[in-house]
């Protein structure tokens, strides 16, 4: 039986282990918001939320153009965080309804106050609210450290130890868990043989996670589990007391499965990121189809989307491989529809989908080819490549779609744009307008810093030059700017060019010829490990990129750091 004072004692302390972040954030904070102030919404953590700065008597979100670990850490230093541990894109932290502050943010990461960075202006801004961001910073008393295939998760706090005591005590618990797997053995009664693992809880903890249904009235809970995963339900369970657990490549799925059953949010997306420190090892990428899958399944949004990135970034790679001719329509879709898709250009991208839907034959519908099709941003098709197209489309079912969308690219690239904006069906903001990021000439040069002799450059430096139009418009053909792509290895190489490397190695790439109005880039640089895959995808921030070295923090981690630097350049109409 719980004593009246035990039941205090516990209820005193979860108190204090929920809400205790809270009250220890808000002594930083004044009780009413200030022109410019920031906040992290939406999750139950309060280092970790989406953005949202005060303006004008609202509070509004951000923009995710151009978002990156600068504007993060600007963002957790203003609310006296040490800095910021990971840059949150596309989570759901539940309904935004108020304006989108700050779009196009270009912050140094020294800045004391988010606004104080460059932006376009307080409101402008493309966006809608499933491009806001979001930040998880780094805390004092959060320590991930990954050694070997372990990941030492830990949320704990001051009360931890007090309530680890608790719970390894069993005194009294007043709730029953019990585990179920079968042995695969049949018994003599030829029902299976089944072993369990009991677990005595206190309903004041379990209270926390509603899925466990330890309400008054209800003194025990059942469920089932595979045998492989019935060492870590104790584990498990002690998380939810204290925090604290460590993750084995073993044991991630089991925990991964049991946080998505009862609703232990931080936890699964916590091993969901384990899970993608796996993602290079399956050259033939069943693995990040099959996660993403399962992603879906268990709600684990932050899984998903490490999912997706991998596949985009690696994308020519998985057309290749053995899950591409098996890939689901809707992860097809997904990838689609991205900026992201590393791919040698727009018209290769349509041959494959098109490649894709012929190879499946009756079993897609008309409708999906068509959904899929119109995913393809015909705008960005060479103007040589859609003469091609007009008298080759494999469709004909689909020619009338074809036709339309070839008429809007050919009107992309023979009209300015201060035409295009005449014509009411033209919306810049349209992902058709945009570009991906392209791979072939003329948009990207490539750098191997595993090379043994230096690109004709100075003091050993890594340079090579390109030169493209100002804009793949086919009117700017003939308009050409040039360009020098850069990687920097050591400080010495920094200073001889004037400039102080914040960390290495660090890329460059500035023009040195051409302009041209109404044309902004949004270059980036595509970072390759060991010429077998893409693990960062960086934005060029004032002509510069840097590199993550640290494999703690990278999502798809380079074991030796050599690296296949590619330069793209990315022109956009503004």
């Amino acid at each position: 039986m719980l004593t009246r004072r035990n039941v205090c004692t516990l209820w005193l302390l979860l108190l204090l282990h929920v809400s205790g972040r809270a009250f220890k954030f808000s002594l930083y904070r004044n009780p009413e918001p200030h022109e410019g102030d920031v906040r992290l919404v939406g999750s139950k953590s309060v280092s970790e939320g989406r953005v949202e700065v005060y303006h004008d008597g609202k509070w509004g979100t951000v923009c995710d153009d151009g978002w990156d670990i600068l504007e993060a850490q600007v963002v957790c230093r203003q609310l006296h965080f040490p800095g910021a541990k990971d840059v949150v894109i596309g989570n759901d932290y539940g309904p935004a309804t108020g304006p989108i502050w700050l779009d196009d943010l270009k912050c140094k990461g020294t800045e004391t106050h988010l606004f104080t960075c460059e932006f376009k202006g307080w409101g402008l801004t493309d966006c809608s609210h499933k491009e806001d961001v979001g930040v998880v910073c780094e805390t004092a008393s959060t320590n991930l450290t990954i050694s070997d295939s372990t990941y030492s998760l830990d949320h704990s706090f001051s009360l931890s130890d007090d309530l680890s005591q608790i719970f390894d005590s069993g005194n009294s618990c007043d709730f029953v868990i019990l585990a179920n797997s079968p042995t695969g053995n049949k018994q003599e009664d030829g029902t299976l043989e089944m072993v369990d693992t009991r677990i005595c809880a206190h309903k004041i903890i379990l209270s926390q996670f509603p899925l466990f249904n330890a309400s008054e009235g209800i003194s025990n809970i059942t469920f089932n589990i595979s045998q492989s995963c019935q060492p870590y339900v104790t584990s498990f369970i002690r998380y939810i007391y204290t925090r604290k657990i460590d993750v084995t490549f073993s044991s991630a799925e089991c925990l991964h499965w049991m946080a998505s059953k009862f609703g232990v949010k931080q936890l699964m997306e916590d091993v969901g990121r384990v899970f993608t420190k796996v993602l290079p090892e399956d050259a033939l990428f069943h693995t990040p189809v099959s996660l993403y899958k399962y992603a879906g399944e268990s709600g684990d949004l932050v899984l998903q989307e490490n999912c997706v990135q991998y596949l985009a970034w690696n994308f020519q790679n998985l057309t290749g491989s053995p899950a591409w001719s098996q890939l689901p329509v809707e992860l097809l879709s997904a990838l689609l529809a991205r900026s992201d898709l590393v791919v040698p250009d727009e018209y290769s991208l349509l041959q494959l989908v098109e490649s894709w839907i012929t190879g499946k034959g009756d079993s897609i519908s008309s409708e999906t080819q068509a959904d899929l099709l119109s995913l393809i941003r015909f705008p960005m098709i060479s103007a040589e490549k859609l003469y091609e197209l007009e008298s080759n489309s494999p469709f004909s079912a689909h020619r009338n779609m074809y036709l339309e969308n070839m008429l809007k690219a050919f009107e992309f690239n023979v009209l300015l744009f201060s035409d295009l904006l005449s014509n009411p069906k033209f919306k810049k903001e349209d992902a058709d307008y945009q570009p991906r990021i392209y791979t072939t000439d003329p948009w990207s040069t490539s750098i191997d810093s595993t090379t043994t002799s230096p690109y004709y450059g100075y003091n050993n430096q890594i340079v090579k030059s390109l030169t493209t139009p100002v804009h793949n418009s086919l009117i700017f053909k003939s308009n050409k700017i040039g360009w020098e792509a850069i990687v920097f290895k050591d400080q010495y190489q920094c200073s001889n060019r004037g400039m102080r490397c914040e960390s290495l190695p660090m890329a460059r790439l500035i023009t040195y010829s051409g302009t041209q109005n109404n044309v902004i880039f949004r270059n980036r640089l595509v970072v390759m490990c060991q010429g077998k895959y893409i693990c960062q995808v960086q934005d060029f921030k004032d002509n510069v990129a840097y590199i993550t070295m640290n494999s703690t923090s990278q999502s798809y981690p380079c074991p030796d750091g050599n690296y296949i630097y590619t330069f793209v350049v990315r022109p956009e109409y503004v």
